[in-house]
């Protein structure tokens, strides 16, 4: 079965930027667009990218346009989402999602 594990998250204060990480443990995960969400406390869990299978960034969310950007590596089954001038409104856990398969998510906490 396809497993998809996150990484990068952490804490950071306003301004501040982080990289995650989506590793998918089979190759096929190169035919399939592989999306990031997130889902802040007490609200539904958004979609915040989705990346094709060439790599192309079909979508991003209005909010963070500008400031994030998501990319993949299919040799290396990874994905990525590099966040930056992160803001406390970006305080989420962050779920990496291809085909029917979920991450277990990444906290990323921007505060003060």
């Amino acid at each position: 079965q396809m497993q998809l594990v996150e990484s990068g998250g952490g804490s950071v204060q306003p301004g501040g930027s982080l990289r995650l990480s989506c590793i998918a443990s089979e190759s096929r995960i190169r035919y399939y667009p592989m999306r990031w969400y997130r889902q802040a406390p007490g609200k539904e869990r958004e979609l915040v990218t989705l990346i094709t299978s060439d790599g192309d960034m079909a979508y991003l969310e209005d909010s963070v346009k500008g400031r994030f950007t998501g990319s993949r590596d299919n040799a290396k089954r990874t994905m990525y989402l590099q966040m930056n001038n992160l803001q406390p409104e970006d305080t989420a856990v962050y779920y990496c999602n291809a085909m029917e398969y979920w991450g277990k998510g990444t906290l990323v906490t921007v505060s003060s």
